[in-house]
């Protein structure tokens, strides 16, 4: 076996204001595409007004995730930066939570938890261009 390192884009659009999108099989397909069998994959979501979690994929929990974000951080607030362009509720959403995971790769796949999916949160949609960046890092196969 030797070390490598490999780059990976995983490419989606939301549709709503307040969207979770669960992105677990588009992340599992790059794995596969992958020579790495044992390491890391961080997953980074280059967006200010996005969020990027590990959880569970049911419906009411999806619910939770936008409606415990909103309790946290409302946006009807007077918030600073909404003179700007509105949306600073997103921005603190983002910040508060983050855009970034890592996840360990055995044998070629995630090693997720039994509940756990990876979603990306839309906090300032829609929009037609977001991504995550996948780097997967370890052993490959020679």
């Amino acid at each position: 076996m030797s070390f490598g390192v490999e780059t990976y884009t995983v490419e989606f659009s939301t549709s709503g204001k307040d969207e979770v999108k669960d992105l677990t099989k588009k992340v599992e397909e790059k794995i596969d595409e992958s020579e790495v069998d044992d390491g890391i994959c961080l997953i980074f979501a280059p967006h200010a007004t996005g969020v990027l979690v590990l959880n569970e994929n049911e419906k009411g929990i999806r619910e939770d995730y936008l409606n415990g974000l909103y309790d946290i951080v409302p946006e009807d607030s007077e918030w600073k930066h909404d003179r700007i362009d509105n949306n600073a509720h997103s921005h603190l959403k983002s910040a508060i939570v983050g855009t970034d995971r890592a996840i360990p790769v055995t044998n070629g796949s995630l090693d997720l938890g039994t509940w756990q999916n990876i979603f990306f949160i839309e906090t300032d949609g829609p929009r037609t261009r977001r991504k995550l960046i996948l780097k997967l890092i370890g052993e490959v196969s020679s």
